[in-house]
């Protein structure tokens, strides 16, 4: 007897964390990083305080920035709103002339 498994049928749907999918769970991360670091070496050249301003402001600032993207879908389009019209030339158009 051969064994049945059951299929799991979520696999294409996107990887989500905490609110974000796929991938924006690694900008999530990269403004985490960055502002870490931006965070530490302005923390060593100045104060410590100012330092832990930056890097508390960065990485809110870097979250709310990709949850603003997010909203807008996982893949980036032009919206372009209004009416666009398409003139054609009829006159170069020739039908059965060799050229």
């Amino acid at each position: 007897m051969a064994k049945q498994f059951n299929i799991y049928r979520g696999l294409q749907k996107p990887l989500i964390y905490r609110g974000f999918q796929g991938k924006f769970i690694g900008w999530g991360i990269a403004s985490l990083v960055i502002s870490l670091v931006a965070g530490g070496v302005v923390g060593s050249l100045t104060s410590m305080a100012l330092g832990g301003l930056i890097c508390v402001g960065g990485f809110v600032g870097g979250l709310v920035f990709t949850a603003q993207q997010q909203k807008k879908g996982l893949h980036f389009k032009t919206r372009h709103t209004g009416i666009f019209r398409f003139g054609t030339d009829f006159r170069k158009l020739r039908y059965g002339t060799k050229t």
